[in-house]
């Protein structure tokens, strides 16, 4: 095991049971928050070699002296999201400008400062979703910031190969606490349109991450994480 395991947005949801996973397997793994001492905290409840700082990067200009302490890097998970909704009609600038920075200025800006730390079988995931397929209304900026996400990988592997970047897309997580909070109508109806019968869980996110790290023969690929559901 030459490097650690690096998780943006890793102290809660899906990037929190990705450290998780590996830090099980005993991998130095660090989270990232917004907050020291919820870092430290998620860091501390995970257990093992487990770090954590704090790094917002939706402020890019920070991010390459908070990351400094960071070793060599064998696998990177960029799970950070901001979750908005935010229509044409109410259109607020700030907003938008806080999502496309965090997403299409703060994800390369994390690349950046880590790239000359990459072990030589380094690998990179980003977290877009399926607002990019299947907009919604209020969702011009996270379709939009995930489409580039799509793309983005697509630069990142040719630029920095043979470092390999993969993107995962899921769709609703049923078991993650946003969507557990939803009314029981609005995931009967997610559900319903599935061909699988069943919504997608964190342990199919966490599985299909892993798969997209480990596998050496895997590179430039948007993997969509639905049960099937954009078919309906």
């Amino acid at each position: 095991m030459s490097g650690s395991v690096v998780v943006i947005g890793g102290s809660s949801g899906l990037g929190k049971a990705v450290a998780a996973h590996y830090a099980a397997q005993g991998r130095e793994v660090y989270v990232t928050s917004r907050d020291q001492q919820r870092a430290e905290a998620t860091a501390e409840e995970i257990g093992g070699n487990t770090k954590g700082i704090a790094v917002d990067i939706s402020r890019p200009a920070e991010i390459a002296p908070a990351l400094a302490s960071i070793g060599p890097v064998q696998y990177l998970v960029i799970a950070a999201i901001e979750r908005d909704e935010n229509t044409i009609r109410d259109y607020s600038v700030d907003r938008a400008v806080n999502l496309a920075t965090l997403k299409l200025v703060g994800y390369p800006e994390v690349i950046h400062a880590l790239c000359d730390r990459f072990t030589e079988d380094a690998a990179v995931v980003l977290f877009g979703g399926l607002a990019k397929d299947r907009p919604y209304p209020g969702s011009t900026m996270v379709s939009t910031v995930n489409g580039g996400i799509s793309t983005l990988i697509h630069t990142l592997a040719l630029e920095l190969a043979p470092i390999r970047f993969n993107a995962i897309h899921p769709a609703i997580v049923g078991d993650t606490p946003y969507w557990e909070a939803k009314p029981a109508e609005v995931l009967e109806g997610i559900r319903a349109r599935t061909p699988t019968g069943r919504l997608v869980t964190t342990a199919d996110v966490v599985h299909a991450v892993s798969f997209l790290l480990e596998n050496q023969g895997v590179n430039a690929v948007n993997l969509v994480v639905d049960g099937g559901s954009l078919l309906k």
